[in-house]
């Protein structure tokens, strides 16, 4: 079976070490990057497709991207989910694994809306959402990294599908260890459900929610703290704290600075989680006969006293609604590299997709982190 039959007939079967024979019809295609949905110090993650099966979406996690101090972890998180997708094989609503090389791996493009944006508000999601977790435990996996909803989808005929297993365990024992992780797995779930569906929850969830295992209890006291102080001062990582007023205090002036170039004819701000604790600010500066970045950043410099945006990015036109102001919703997104949401929320507009995708192809932040006191917004 060649490339294309395989990919198209989407089987869990394909080998994990590709055959590279010059002239061989067995020679892996080329793959090609239409988005980069990630780049962090542990890979660079990208969506696309190989070149003879274009309809056939295709993650690819460049582990190799990584730069030198921090590819040991690199790697060993990558063959950790590489483990875990091989022991989930088959499991619905887990990713498909297509093959590993010497730079990374590749995987089937998962079909779905995170869970944030889909919020269920029936039972059939949680459901299967738990069923999902039976599977993956009999298998002997835990995913160590369900707290965070974009890590859940919902799916096309709606049931539950999980991604991101680079902090999944494959446990050779079903041992404490292993007790403990799935019972956090399933707490997390039943935090997910109190988040969007709290009226679905039972009162044995409700004790599950208010006892959390031991191990956690003292991550909680102990752990946790180095680990804000590695994740935010070293990988530039944030939880997302709350957003705060920057755009209220810093907003106008931001705006009326970089509107002083001729060029720009507008200005648009959005927050994204910043290193450390706190929000950036992300401005978008109209310029359809383009600009210079650094003339921009010299005129907030003159003109903003105190603060300023972190990033500024000139783009050709802004997305706008029909009253003409600014896509905030769709901003925000670029602007935390939120591209499958992003995906998901210009999928029924072919022009305004356009123009989102024209931006985020010049973003300027490439971390995932969110800012989980917006999940609740409309």
């Amino acid at each position: 079976m060649g490339w294309t039959s395989t990919l198209r007939s989407v089987q869990p079967c394909f080998p994990l070490t590709p055959r590279r024979k010059t002239g061989s019809r067995d020679t892996m295609p080329r793959f090609i990057s239409t988005t980069v949905l990630k780049r962090d110090v542990f890979s660079e993650t990208h969506k696309g497709y190989f070149e003879d099966a274009p309809d056939v979406a295709v993650i690819r996690r460049i582990v190799s991207a990584a730069p030198w101090w921090s590819k040991p972890v690199a790697w060993k998180l990558a063959r950790q989910e590489i483990r875990a997708l091989k022991a989930v094989k088959g499991i619905p609503g887990t990713p498909t694994l297509l093959m590993t090389d010497k730079d990374g791996l590749y995987r089937l493009w998962s079909d779905g809306t995170p869970l944030h944006l889909a919020r269920p508000q029936d039972a059939f999601w949680y459901q299967d959402a738990r069923r999902l977790l039976h599977a993956m435990r009999r298998a002997g996996i835990t995913h160590n990294d369900i707290a965070k909803p974009q890590n859940w989808l919902v799916l096309p005929d709606g049931s539950a599908g999980v991604i991101d297993f680079q902090l999944a365990k494959l446990h050779k024992r079903r041992g404490r260890l292993y007790r403990i992780m799935a019972y956090e797995d399933r707490r997390h779930l039943i935090k997910q459900k109190r988040s969007f569906a709290p009226h679905l929850l039972t009162p044995a969830e409700r004790r599950i929610l208010a006892r959390r295992s031991l191990p956690s209890r003292i991550w909680l006291m102990t752990g946790k703290k180095l680990y804000n102080a590695v994740t935010r001062g070293i990988f530039n990582w944030s939880d997302g704290e709350g957003t705060g007023d920057r755009i209220d205090l810093e907003g106008p002036s931001i705006i009326a600075a970089l509107k002083r170039h001729p060029a720009v004819t507008d200005v648009a701000l959005a927050v994204y989680p910043f290193p450390r604790k706190g929000t950036g600010l992300y401005a978008f500066a109209e310029a359809p006969d383009g600009v210079n970045t650094d003339d921009l950043a010299a005129l907030q410099g003159s003109h903003v006293k105190k603060g300023g945006a972190d990033l500024i990015q000139p783009v050709a036109r802004l997305p706008r609604y029909a009253d003409g102001t600014p896509r905030d919703d769709i901003l925000r997104l670029i602007a935390m590299n939120q591209m499958t949401e992003l995906e998901v929320l210009v999928a029924g507009d072919p022009d305004m997709a356009a123009i989102a995708a024209e931006i985020a192809a010049g973003r300027l932040n490439f971390t995932d982190r969110r800012i989980s006191s917006m999940e609740g917004r409309g």
